[in-house]
Formats: structure tokens, C-alpha cells, sequence
């Protein structure tokens, strides 16, 4: 199928979404850079070229994920729903509580007292990948089967979805929190770094730091969406029959659900619920993508990308 350039049409309707999307920023919390970054690349990629064009609109599932996660600014979770703080950290220390010195800790406590430079380093490495490696994936997958794409795409947006509405029911503090707050609720704080500050120290580069206090979300700690990201790349990494490569997936999956809990940013629980959330949401797509009208659909974005 013949691409068609781009018309007066759509320069008017692009100049409208990036006015409407900017004044929605600055009530939704203040215009930042990164906006107009957004702004600037979409324009870039949309006028540059047809191929940057079929490019940037392939990626506007992602982009719309972004533009989802960032304005839940304007309406902090815990003024939706009460935070849980003890439950989350009693449950876990009655499941997965593991005794030390005479004691019983929480895994997070645990990795706390007995954390090394090696596994500071090694955290890091993983968590700073949690999204690039499935951006990464996602630009594979576009350049090789597109079809493939557009559902991975759309499972990643469908499981983000689920999760922040999750964030919204159930509001759940991180274990950082309980250790620097403990059970008393403190709103309007910060992100935290936490275990992933060594990490900053060990390089000398904040990268966790510049990270965290961008924070748009602080008490959602359940799902972990870092234990959801690794589960649907591998699922679509096997649908695509990568072989060995597939072997780097787990790895990365299982690197990623350690260091978050060596981190002390989720607790195992969190962790198979971001996981289990994956899965569920996976099967449920992938048995109505089948469906005509979806399937139709797809095919349509597809010839456009």
C-alpha cells in the first residue's frame, strides 16, 4: 500500500494535539522539557521522512503509555483510595520472611544487611534497563513482523493500564518507605532511590536519582510493573521463535525481579503480582486478537506503520 504524504490536514490536526497536549501538561502538573522533547520528536519523525513517519505513529502506542503515566499527576492515587502501608510489609514478612540473626526479616530487610558492591552494581545494571531493552525489543520487532508488534505494543499499553488502575484501588507503599517512614502516612514525598543509590555512589553518575525524584507515582508499589515488562517481552520474544536469544530474556526477567527486591523498591509480592498481571493480560489479548474486528484492525494500523 502506497503511503500518502501528509496534508494540510495533518499539520493542522498535529498542531492541535501538541497545543492541547502542552496546556494539558501545564495543568497536570507544569510543562517540563521532556514535553516539548515529546512534541519536538514527533514532529521531527512525523515530517522528516515517510519511513521516520510509519515509525513515530507505530510508536504512538507507547507514546500514549507515557502521556497515560504521567498525567496521573493531576490525581495522586492516595486521594482515591486509602494507602496500604503495614499490610503489604506484615503479609510479606508472614510469606516470604527470612530468619537472620535470630530474627525475621523481610527479603528487602534481609538484602539491606548483607548487600554487596557486586550485587549493587549488578542491580543497577538491571533496573536501568527495564524499559530500554523492551523499547529495544519493540523496534526489533517492528523492522521484522510488524503484526507481532502491534500486539506486542498494545499488550504493554493494556497491562500499564491495568496497572495504574490497580495503583488507584489498592495504593501500596514500596519497602523504601516503611524504612525511612515506617507505617505512618506522609503524602507529597518524593521518589526514592533506596537500594539503587549505591549504585549512583558506586559510579559516580545519578542516574537513579534523576530518575526517582520525576517520580510520578510513589505510593503504587503493587503490581510491580518492572516484574510485567520482562514477562511480555519473553512471551513475545518465544512467539517470534528467537531460539538462544530467548535465554538473555529470562535472565534479563529474573535480573530484573531480583533487583527490585534487592533494591528495596518492591516486595516479592509485588513482584508476582506484576508478573501474574502480565500473564493474565497476555492470555486474555491474545485469545480475542483472534476475533475478526480486532484482527481487522490490527491489519489496518499495521499497513500504516
Amino acid at each position: 500500500m502506497e503511503f500518502k504524504r501528509f496534508t494540510k490536514r495533518d499539520i493542522i490536526i498535529n498542531s492541535l494535539i501538541a497545543i492541547i497536549y502542552l496546556i494539558w501538561t501545564h495543568f497536570a502538573g507544569g510543562t517540563r522539557p521532556e514535553h516539548y522533547f515529546l512534541v519536538f520528536l514527533w514532529f521531527i519523525m512525523f515530517y522528516a521522512h515517510e519511513k521516520t513517519r510509519r515509525f513515530i505513529l507505530g510508536f504512538s502506542i507507547f507514546i500514549i503509555f507515557w502521556i497515560i503515566y504521567d498525567s496521573m499527576r493531576i490525581l495522586p492515587n492516595y486521594e482515591v483510595s486509602a494507602v496500604h502501608i503495614k499490610q503489604p510489609y506484615e503479609l510479606e514478612k508472614l510469606l516470604f520472611g527470612i530468619t537472620f540473626q535470630h530474627s525475621i526479616y523481610t527479603p528487602n530487610e534481609y538484602f539491606e544487611l548483607i548487600h554487596t558492591k557486586f550485587l549493587d552494581i549488578v542491580s543497577g545494571l538491571f533496573y536501568i534497563n527495564w524499559v530500554p531493552i523492551p523499547i529495544a525489543f519493540g523496534v526489533y520487532l517492528y523492522f521484522k513482523d510488524k503484526i507481532l508488534f502491534t500486539r506486542f505494543s498494545l499488550v504493554f499499553l493494556l497491562v500499564n493500564i491495568f496497572g495504574f488502575i490497580i495503583y488507584y484501588l489498592y495504593p501500596a507503599a514500596p519497602p523504601w518507605y516503611v524504612k525511612l517512614y515506617g507505617f505512618d502516612l506522609h503524602i507529597g514525598i518524593p521518589g526514592n532511590t533506596a537500594g539503587l543509590g549505591r549504585f549512583d555512589k558506586l559510579t559516580g553518575i545519578p542516574i537513579f536519582a534523576g530518575l526517582y525524584e520525576k517520580n510520578a507515582n510513589v505510593l503504587a508499589a503493587i503490581p510491580s510493573l518492572h516484574a510485567s515488562y520482562p514477562v511480555i517481552v519473553l512471551f513475545y520474544a518465544i512467539k517470534k521463535r528467537l531460539g538462544w536469544v530467548n535465554i538473555f530474556f529470562i535472565l534479563f526477567m529474573l535480573g530484573i525481579w531480583f533487583s527490585a527486591v534487592y533494591s528495596g523498591h518492591h516486595y516479592v509480592l509485588d513482584i508476582i503480582a506484576g508478573a501474574s498481571l502480565a500473564i493474565i493480560v497476555v492470555f486474555i489479548f491474545e485469545k480475542i486478537s483472534k476475533k475478526q474486528r480486532l484482527n481487522h484492525w490490527m491489519q489496518k494500523f499495521v499497513e500504516n506503520i
